[in-house]
This record gives structure tokens, sequence and C-alpha cells, in this order.
């Protein structure tokens, strides 16, 4: 694998990322908060730190883009009985996925002595809104 360095001004940047389609968007807005962990995590007890790396792993891009296609055509009344029970698994698991994230956020709040909702406000993260 080559390695390439190219330096480019922030105002440049976030120039080409606005070019971005929403799925790879989303994709690189997931790269940039787990690379952000990772780096906190050098900073941090270890136990934080691993907490911090699953609570912003993210849904899968694929998973979410998949979703989202399937809430459009439910929405515009165009789902068929199959993509229905796709749907439903699929909604199944973006909630395991939630539960999940709860419990890591939970833990995290409880090593920090703290509430879930102070945890979540210092760490700029809102609670899903319910569809």
């Amino acid at each position: 694998m080559t390695t390439v360095q190219v330096e480019l001004p922030f105002d440049e940047l976030l120039k080409a990322v606005e070019q971005l389609n929403l799925p790879d968007l989303e994709q690189f807005a997931q790269q940039v908060i787990k690379l952000l962990a990772q780096r906190r995590a050098h900073i941090l007890p270890r136990a934080e730190a691993e907490l911090l790396l699953k609570i912003n792993s993210g849904v899968p891009v694929d998973l979410q883009v998949r979703c989202d296609e399937l809430t459009a055509k439910r929405q515009a009344e165009t789902l068929t009985p199959g993509e229905h029970e796709e749907l439903v698994r699929l909604t199944d698991k973006l909630g395991e996925l939630n539960g999940q994230r709860l419990e890591y956020l939970t833990e995290l709040a409880h090593l920090r002595q703290t509430s879930l909702t102070v945890l979540m406000e210092d760490l700029g993260i809102q609670a899903p809104t319910v569809v």
C-alpha cells in the first residue's frame, strides 16, 4: 500500500467533504468520529477508551442506507410485503444496536460517576428519535 501525504487547507477539505453524497458523507463522518475516539483513547483509562470506541462505532452504513430506502418506500406507500419484512428485521437490528450502545453509555457513566444524561451532554450525544 502506498502512502500519500497531502497538505490541504481546512476550508478546502470542508468544501471537498460538502461534495460527498449522503451515504459517503455518513461513512466519512463515522470514520472521523472513530478517529477522534481513537486519538482520545490514548489519554483515557483503558476501560473508558474501549467503551468510547464501542459507543462511537455507529450503525453500519449499508444497514442505515437500506433502512432509509425502505422507509422512503413505506412513506411513498410502494413497499412490497417482502420489503416490509426486511424493514421490520432492519428496524429490530437498529433497536438492538441502540440498546447495546445505551448499555455502553450507562457503563461509561458509572465509571465516570455521573448520570447518563450528563454523560450524553458531555459527549454531545442526543437521544435517538422515535419514528
